[in-house]
């Protein structure tokens, strides 16, 4: 295997599959499935999922809502779709602990380093939710954090599309997909990958990164093999 321990980012939007809103069954099976598959060749796999499909904070502030309030709202929403997604993988025999920067003893662990670490030494998936904590953040910041803390060595980040393109390959046809890129070239191209605090602090802690389309079933673990699948950044 390629990496031993990952960081798995995937946006809430990805977890509403077909639908408009909300949480698709079928779309989490499908992860839990790929994920079980990866486990199971013992890579350490811990995840951080945005909240999106659910609510948005940014959206809320744009509303007139104030913007921490709104931004609270969000990590919520994020420990939701970790609720969702842990009973998903539980169901295809994968053992798991869902963490929160936000206590909610009831239903989460609260995050604490050490005992992520444990965690995923023994073979569960660590899910993290409530972001960082911290309004004015985003689930992009939270997961570039918590990567650097377990000592991940890489973060995965699952999107639609498979890279990294010059244009949004979704409008542009003519958009051509870069294979490798340095931080520098992302920087200097304007090209989004993740928002600008993320981004520099993986830059900074020398994290690569690698885009690619979790919704192909199967890609995870062509990535963890070593295949050349999605966009690498690094330094």
């Amino acid at each position: 295997m390629q990496y031993k321990r990952i960081l798995l980012k995937l946006s809430g939007e990805a977890l509403m599959g077909e639908q408009q809103y909300g949480i698709d069954a079928k779309r989490l099976t499908e992860y839990a499935e790929d994920i079980k598959a990866v486990i199971a060749k013992g890579v350490q796999i811990a995840i951080v999922i945005g909240g999106g499909n659910i609510f948005r904070g940014l959206k809320g502030a744009s509303q007139g809502m104030d913007r921490v309030q709104g931004d609270h709202m969000g990590m919520l929403a994020t420990v939701i779709n970790g609720l969702a997604l842990q009973s998903a993988l539980e169901i295809a025999g994968v053992e798991t602990r869902l963490q929160s920067a936000i206590k909610i003893n009831e239903v989460a662990e609260p995050f604490i380093r050490r005992r992520a670490m444990r965690h995923l030494e023994k073979g569960r998936v660590v899910i993290f939710g409530g972001g960082t904590g911290n309004p004015y953040f985003t689930t992009d910041s939270a997961a570039v954090l918590r990567a650097i803390e377990i000592k991940a060595d890489v973060i995965l980040k699952g999107t639609r599309v498979d890279g990294i393109y010059t244009a949004d390959p979704e409008k542009d046809k003519n958009a051509t997909k870069f294979e490798s890129l340095s931080f520098q070239d992302v920087l200097s191209k304007g090209l989004k990958v993740m928002d600008t605090t993320a981004f520099t602090l993986s830059q900074e802690n020398e994290l690569p990164i690698v885009v690619f389309d979790m919704n192909t079933r199967g890609n995870l673990m062509k990535l963890i093999s070593g295949e050349n699948i999605g966009t690498v950044v690094n330094n």
